[in-house]
C-alpha cells in the first residue's frame, strides 16, 4: 500500500472511532488562550439571521473565561440583497462592492447589538489578500490585531469587499481565517458551516461516514464533497474548509469543523464536529 493510501485509508477508519479516542484531543480546547471562529454569509444572514444571537453568546462565554476571541465573519453582501431589493447574490463586480458596503454596515450592527448584552465592544477589520501577503500591510494588520486583543475588544475580520476585486481577493473567508489564525498565532481555528462535520461523502448519500479526526498528515484527496457545505449565497464550501483546516494545523493551529448549531458545544471541548490535529509548531522568531 502507498503513503497516500495508507493516509487516506487511516482517516477513514477515524470516521468511526470512539468519541473518547477524539475526546482525548480536544483537551487544547480548553486551555486555548486566543480562539479564531469563523461563520459562512448562509448561517447569519437572510433567514438565519437570528442564529447571531446565539453565536455570540458563545463567543462571550469565552471572552468571559479571559480568552481572546477573533470572529472572521462572511454575510455582507448576503446582507445586503434584501435592501436593495435584489433577486439573489449579485454576479457583476460593481454591484457585488456596492452590496458589501451595504450589507457590511448592517452585520456589524447587528453584531455589535448583540453583543451590548454582554457589555463588549467589536472592532471592524476588513482586510484584501494584498494586505497578508505583503511585509508592510500584513505588519500593520497583525499590530493592530494585537492591540484590539490586548483591549479586550472583540475584532470582527472580513474581506474587504468593496475593494476587492476579482483578482485580488482571498475568494472565502475560510483561506482568510485560516491566515488570520496563522497571523495572530491563535491556539485554535473553529470553522463554522450547515453541516456538523466532515463526512467521506455528500451525509444525504447512503454509505456516508462521519470523520471525527483528520491527523496533520492524513490525505482527504479521495473524500467526495459534492455540494455540501455550499449554500449557494456565499463563496465557500467544503472543500474551501478542508483546505483552509488542513492549511491552518499544517501551521500548528489545531481546526474544528462543525455547524454554526454547535458552536458552544464545539468551544467548550465537546467531541462535536471534526478535529483537525495541528502538526507540530516551528519554532517562531
Amino acid at each position: 500500500m502507498t503513503d497516500t493510501a495508507e493516509q487516506t485509508a487511516s482517516a477513514a477508519e477515524r470516521a468511526a472511532s470512539p468519541q473518547g479516542d477524539a475526546g482525548a484531543l480536544r483537551e487544547p480546547v480548553l486551555s486555548a488562550r486566543r480562539v479564531i471562529v469563523k461563520v459562512g454569509s448562509s448561517s447569519v444572514s437572510g433567514e438565519n439571521a437570528g442564529q447571531i444571537e446565539p453565536l455570540v453568546d458563545a463567543l462571550a462565554a469565552l471572552h468571559a473565561r479571559g480568552v481572546e476571541v477573533v470572529l472572521v465573519s462572511s454575510g455582507a453582501i448576503a446582507t445586503a440583497i434584501p435592501f436593495l431589493e435584489l433577486h439573489g447574490r449579485p454576479t457583476d463586480l460593481a454591484t457585488q462592492q456596492a452590496a458589501a458596503a451595504v450589507g457590511q454596515n448592517v452585520l456589524m450592527w447587528r453584531y455589535q447589538t448583540s453583543l451590548d448584552r454582554y457589555d463588549i465592544l467589536a472592532g471592524q477589520v476588513l482586510l484584501t489578500a494584498g494586505d497578508l501577503e505583503n511585509a508592510t500591510p500584513r505588519g500593520n494588520a497583525q499590530r493592530a490585531m494585537e492591540r484590539l486583543l490586548g483591549l479586550r475588544i472583540l475584532p470582527i475580520v472580513n474581506e474587504n469587499d468593496t475593494v476587492a476585486t476579482h483578482e485580488i481577493r482571498f475568494g472565502d473567508n475560510d483561506r482568510l481565517a485560516a491566515l488570520v489564525a496563522e497571523l495572530v498565532d491563535a491556539d485554535l481555528l473553529v470553522l463554522l458551516s450547515d453541516v456538523d462535520a466532515l463526512y467521506t461523502r455528500p451525509p444525504q448519500e447512503p454509505g456516508a461516514e462521519r470523520i471525527d479526526v483528520v491527523a496533520a498528515d492524513d490525505d482527504l484527496s479521495t473524500v467526495e464533497l459534492g455540494d455540501i457545505g455550499a449554500a449557494g449565497v456565499g463563496t465557500g464550501g467544503a472543500g474551501t474548509k478542508i483546505q483552509a483546516a488542513k492549511f491552518a494545523a499544517g501551521s500548528g493551529t489545531p481546526v474544528i469543523l462543525t455547524s454554526t448549531a454547535n458552536v458552544a458545544r464545539a468551544l467548550a471541548g465537546e467531541v462535536v464536529g471534526t478535529w483537525f490535529d495541528a502538526a507540530p509548531r516551528a519554532v517562531r522568531d
